[in-house]
């Protein structure tokens, strides 16, 4: 399916959109409904990320295909390894057999996991023999991916002891390690993060409780851009929290320089994104070693207002669902733009042109599809595989209806 957008007429009102429940949250609090059936979850994501990790949880025996869910991968060959009597094969699509997963696998076969690689070591598909895993520390790479480190807290409670991880090297994407914490305190186990070390309690029972899901912080970001790259648009989204466990709340302040402002409703726990008139940088420079998921976001943002950027701390971008870097640089290239890559950092040049009619690729990659969308109140432009969206936001171009961008949807078919 593609998606041809071009802007329509754009309300004169403040539009309110109601998006789903985090995926980050949510998958957390899957795998700790599993452990602890007396959790009850509210506002859980509605993304193929999460539907399919609720349903591989219900699996103990057989294969597990998680398709492109990236956290599902790693949050289950965690889990499965030390659920007693799991016998699985857990793999995903081909991009995700070409996702590295051996940091994670190592770190857990030193605490005594039973996982094997199938077709090439260090990548998906595994074989997974669950066991009671008696060990209690464990050292693990801080700096490729917080994943890995999530999974290996997340199924620490099920160890008879707990488990101590030792992070060796600076941490990346400190925000979502912090959430995870916080998730586990707020059922009732104890934890700690501090030193570079991550202490996390083993845990018997947890009371009966009910958690509300934040939504999507990282969903939200589609919309700062559409406020950014419109003229006087206002619109409302809930429910969101100043409190919030997700960094990428962060784009309450990255998105103040360029020109939305953020108004906190406590009472509704929404929030209003309103277009500020004020003069834009010439240069944005960010390092995102906590939010790198905004990134593709962000560098749209700047190259439809015509200003020049330099984000840093992109390292994990390139294990994502494709290269991040790498189709972002094809990609606004399309469009004009001139970018630099590297390993870490994306450099786009400032440009007062962008090229209409252009086709934009997906590369399976939803942030890529919803990222280049703004971009519409610019120019027009097709998005290909536009279905991909639904990884994260099934209700993405509904949504971008209502804002004023015309969406007409039809076969990919060349």
């Amino acid at each position: 399916m593609k998606a041809i957008l071009k802007r329509g007429e754009l309300p004169s009102e403040n539009i309110k959109i109601n998006i789903g429940g985090s995926k980050s949250e949510s998958n957390r609090l899957l795998i700790l409904q599993a452990q602890f059936p007396n959790i009850s979850i509210e506002n859980l994501s509605e993304s193929d990320d999460s539907t399919v990790l609720k349903k591989a949880l219900n699996v103990i025996n057989g294969t597990v295909d998680v398709h492109h869910a990236g956290t599902a991968m790693r949050f289950l060959t965690a889990y499965f390894a030390a659920k007693e009597g799991a016998a699985i094969l857990l793999t995903g699509s081909q991009r995700m057999q070409q996702r590295p997963i051996g940091i994670l696998v190592e770190a857990l076969r030193n605490l005594g996991a039973d996982i094997a690689f199938v077709k090439n070591e260090g990548f998906p598909p595994l074989k997974i023999k669950g066991k009671k895993l008696l060990k209690t520390e464990v050292t693990i790479k801080a700096n490729v991916s917080s994943q890995y480190i999530s999974a290996l807290m997340l199924m620490a409670p099920m160890l008879p002891h707990g488990l101590k991880i030792v992070l060796d090297g600076n941490t990346t994407s400190v925000p979502y390690i912090e959430m995870t914490l916080s998730l586990l305190k707020k059922i009732g186990i104890e934890s700690s993060f501090a030193n570079n070390e991550i202490v996390v309690s083993a845990a018997k029972n947890v009371e009966k409780q009910s958690l509300i899901v934040e939504s999507d912080w990282s969903s939200a970001s589609y919309f700062y851009s559409l406020v950014a790259l419109s003229e006087s648009l206002q619109v409302t989204l809930g429910s969101f929290s100043r409190e919030s466990l997700q960094g990428d709340a962060a784009l309450a302040q990255l998105y103040n320089s360029l020109g939305v402002e953020t108004v906190f409703n406590a009472s509704e726990k929404t929030i209003s994104l309103v277009k500020k008139d004020i003069p834009l940088p010439d240069s944005l420079l960010l390092d995102l070693s906590n939010t790198p998921d905004l990134a593709q976001t962000i560098a749209v943002s700047c190259f439809g207002l015509g200003i020049s950027c330099r984000l840093t701390g992109l390292h994990t971008l390139k294990i994502k669902e494709t290269d991040r870097l790498l189709a972002l640089k094809t990609e606004l290239e399309k469009l004009g733009a001139t970018v630099q890559i590297d390993e870490n950092s994306l450099s786009l040049e400032k440009t007062s042109q962008i090229y209409l009619n252009k086709t934009i690729e997906t590369y399976q990659d939803h942030r890529m599809a919803m990222a280049f969308a703004p971009l519409a109140l610019r120019t027009e432009l097709t998005i290909q595989n536009a279905e991909v969206v639904s990884k994260s936001y099934p209700n993405f171009w509904k949504d971008l209806q209502k804002i004023g961008v015309v969406c007409e949807l039809g076969s990919s078919a060349k």
